[in-house]
């Protein structure tokens, strides 16, 4: 990704002009743990607080999931609110699986994902 977690959460704080030590009092965090984390010394904050900064910051869908994609990449694991949807869902768990044996390409689940989105999704 072009941008990393911590640039792109230390530009959405500025642009709501929400001081650092003042974010920080909001996730009951200390301001310097808080800005290793906008510099990258530190990993993202927790789910929990990733959602709080979603709505602290009133992230649009498109940048709560960027946010998420960006924890996700600098923790070298997948984005953290992918594994909430998949845990209590066999089917989504059994589907992936499936892709994985038949190697499903690109263009596969491009036609998955187009199918969702015809029914009125995103």
């Amino acid at each position: 990704m072009s941008i990393s977690f911590g640039d792109f959460m230390s530009k959405k704080r500025k642009d709501n002009q929400i001081a650092l030590r003042q974010m920080a009092r909001l996730f009951s965090i200390s301001a310097p743990f808080l800005l290793d984390v906008e510099k990258g010394r530190k990993n993202p904050l927790s789910i929990e607080k990733l959602n709080m900064i979603q709505e602290i910051l009133s992230l649009s869908a498109e940048d709560k999931d960027l946010m998420f994609d960006l924890a996700g990449d600098k923790r070298n694991e997948v984005a953290p609110d992918v594994p909430y949807y998949i845990k209590n869902r066999n089917i989504v768990i059994k589907a992936i699986r499936i892709a994985r044996d038949l190697e499903a390409t690109e263009e596969e689940w491009q036609q998955f994902i187009d199918n969702l989105e015809s029914r009125g999704g995103t």
